[in-house]
């Protein structure tokens, strides 16, 4: 797409591409809750999402209707649907949390969870909070490839030509976590976006979803992929050539940077009392205790302990990983000219 493309006509081309990328919804029955979901939460069985989501109908009879999509496009439906809002709950990554309260899409929600949440990893105006703690990585096909490829280095080997795939930066939060973090492993967007451009020679293409990629990567379709550590963990379930790893860097270090599912109420929701209750409910000391077990991602609470199997398989995961945290409104202040070079150097 070219960078001179209009405002209006993007806004137009967003409403388009969402109202046939995701179903349409109905906002206005009594018993239902409605939310825009990022992928993830729902993989595997059984899941969190439905096991909560069951917890929440039988406790409040309030059923709950879920939309699922790319990070990005659910928060772009949102601004799509801002003058007929349909959704009551947000769930999706950063830094498209943070889009969607730049662009006042957001109603603030004071939670008595707050007090167990750490205050530096949610929205101060209380427009959103972490709900599942989590972290970017990269997957590859075990089977096929008998062990991780060691480095960002080694991903531009030929062998990957076609069979390497990362999620769209700018339409996924996973894919623009890869250009995010490649920026950051090579000191600065100028030697990333070098990498990047060289790495397009093995790309396959674009893809508006991440989650779709471990199945490829599981069927030998793909060698190599990018994703984050729940979503992937709670995948290898039901694919078991699934592997995670995290590639050196230039300075021969691992690492990866924190990309929470962050959940927020829509301004204007239809059902703001049930999208209230939700949003509640979710980060409630119960339905967190089953984020290890079910998820199998990190919960978002500090009062949850880490003691089951997931837990400590999740440990030896991040083992030797070095975490960093984007500074988010840095990321969306230069979000849009990022994924124009992103566009340019790779043709995509």
């Amino acid at each position: 797409m070219p960078v001179s493309f209009s405002r209006r006509r993007l806004a137009q081309a967003f409403a388009l591409a969402f109202s046939l990328a995701l179903p349409a919804v109905s906002a206005y029955a009594a018993d239902v809750v409605t939310i825009y979901s990022a992928d993830g939460l729902k993989d595997g069985k059984p899941n969190w999402f439905d096991t909560v989501f069951a917890e929440f109908t039988r406790e409040t009879g309030i059923k709950v209707q879920y939309i699922e999509g790319g990070s990005g496009v659910v928060v772009n439906r949102i601004m799509a649907e801002q003058a007929n809002p349909q959704a009551d709950v947000l769930v999706t990554l950063p830094p498209f949390m943070q889009k969607a309260a730049a662009q006042g899409l957001l109603e603030p929600v004071k939670l008595k969870a707050a007090a167990a949440i750490p205050a530096n990893t949610r929205s101060p105006q209380d427009l959103w909070y972490p709900m599942v703690n989590n972290y970017a990585c990269w997957i590859y096909d075990a089977k096929s490839l008998g062990h991780a490829p060691t480095s960002y280095e080694a991903l531009l080997d030929p062998q990957f030509k076609s069979r390497l795939q990362y999620s769209t930066p700018g339409q996924a939060g996973d894919g623009t976590a890869v250009m995010l973090q490649v920026n950051q492993q090579f000191g600065g967007a100028d030697r990333g976006f070098d990498y990047l451009k060289k790495l397009q020679a093995n790309n396959l293409g674009p893809s508006a979803s991440t989650g779709r990629l471990a199945g490829l990567v599981n069927k030998g379709e793909l060698l190599v992929a990018n994703g984050d550590v729940q979503m992937n963990f709670a995948q290898m379930r039901q694919y078991p050539n699934l592997r995670i790893f995290f590639p050196q860097g230039p300075d021969g270090k691992r690492y990866t940077m924190a990309l929470p599912y962050d959940i927020a109420l829509v301004k204007g929701a239809p059902h703001s009392d049930a999208g209230r209750k939700l949003v509640a409910f979710l980060l409630s000391k119960k339905a967190q205790e089953q984020v290890y077990s079910l998820a199998r991602g990190f919960p978002a609470r500090n009062d949850i302990p880490a003691t089951d199997a997931n837990a400590k398989e999740l440990k030896r995961i991040m083992a030797g990983v070095h975490v960093w945290t984007p500074d988010w409104n840095h990321v969306l202040d230069r979000l849009d000219a990022d994924v124009a070079r992103w566009q340019q150097i790779t043709g995509s």
